[in-house]
């Protein structure tokens, strides 16, 4: 009798066959197209263009403004109209432009600071009546200034403070933007599982803010100081009502070249130009934290 011998069973390999990896596909859409290029070159052509202009009539002379042949080359008067602006004694440009130095930033640190504070007490703190009170606070950016114009300058004027810089940095030194801000950013970047674990570890609230809040804030902050700083700068209605012509702001300065019977354009806009150069070098050396900033609200948001 002969042996069956069991026909061999075939060895299925039920793996996927090796393949090489794939390249990741473009996702559609990633990529803007010709109509975002030519929109964002429309803005940013609005936007050079007012400094453009202020540079040719400020390269030119007095008659550049009035004349309907001119050249869109700039000059070669800006130095000299630069100079004049610089040396005029009536417009005091180096004490004015202190004096903007001095105010813008107090007014910048001090709102970060106040509005840090009070966006996590508001963002991460559970005390009575809390919603509420943020809701009056967001609630006064609806009052505007110009109501509070006249009670303020009696204040300071009781207080002796007309003329002086302290009349514009204390009312400034908070702000209502800041706080609600500050409150929405902070609610969504710092998880509160993260602060319960800082407290398990046995830190204090004020070390928790130092060592979690703190940190988390900074782009945010430093987005806020930057917006501040240029408002506080550019400001001119507070400062032309209670500051004087001995102790101005840049703004206010600039105002004294149009007091004059005649107005020199080609000055006045020189002058214009050369208020607008330290807020530019502030953004180039500062536009990194303010993109950064820019960014994580809006994915935050």
């Amino acid at each position: 009798m002969t042996a069956v011998t069991p026909a061999p069973v075939p060895v299925i390999d039920r793996d996927p066959p090796a393949r090489g990896r794939r390249r990741p596909r473009a996702v559609r859409g990633s990529r803007p197209g010709w109509f975002v290029y030519a929109a964002l070159g429309a803005v940013l052509l609005a936007s050079v263009f007012p400094f453009y202009w202020s540079l040719l009539i400020g390269s030119g002379d007095a008659s550049t403004v009035r004349d309907p042949n001119m050249s869109w080359i700039p000059g070669g008067n800006f130095l000299a109209n630069a100079a004049a602006v610089m040396g005029d004694p009536a417009v005091n440009f180096w004490p004015a432009l202190m004096n903007s130095v001095i105010s813008s930033g107090i007014i910048a640190a001090s709102v970060v600071f106040f509005s840090t504070l009070a966006g996590w007490a508001f963002a991460k703190l559970t005390f009575r009546g809390g919603p509420w009170l943020l809701l009056f606070v967001v609630g006064t950016m609806a009052v505007p200034m110009q109501l509070g114009v006249v009670p303020l300058y009696i204040l300071f004027s009781e207080l002796g403070w007309t003329g002086q810089l302290g009349a514009i940095i204390v009312p400034a030194l908070t702000s209502a933007f800041g706080v609600f801000w500050m409150t929405q950013y902070l609610r969504q970047a710092v998880p509160d599982e993260l602060i319960e674990a800082a407290r398990v570890d046995g830190a204090t609230s004020f070390r928790t803010f130092l060592t979690v809040g703190v940190p988390a804030a900074r782009p945010a902050a430093a987005m806020l100081g930057l917006f501040t700083f240029v408002s506080a700068w550019n400001n001119f209605f507070w400062p032309f009502i209670v500051l004087d012509r001995q102790n101005p702001t840049l703004p206010v300065a600039l105002s004294l070249l149009q007091s004059n019977y005649f107005v020199d354009y080609s000055k006045v806009l020189a002058g214009v130009l050369l208020s607008t150069i330290p807020l530019l070098v502030l953004f180039v050396f500062a536009g990194k934290q303010l993109v950064s900033g820019i960014m994580q609200g809006a994915v935050k948001g």
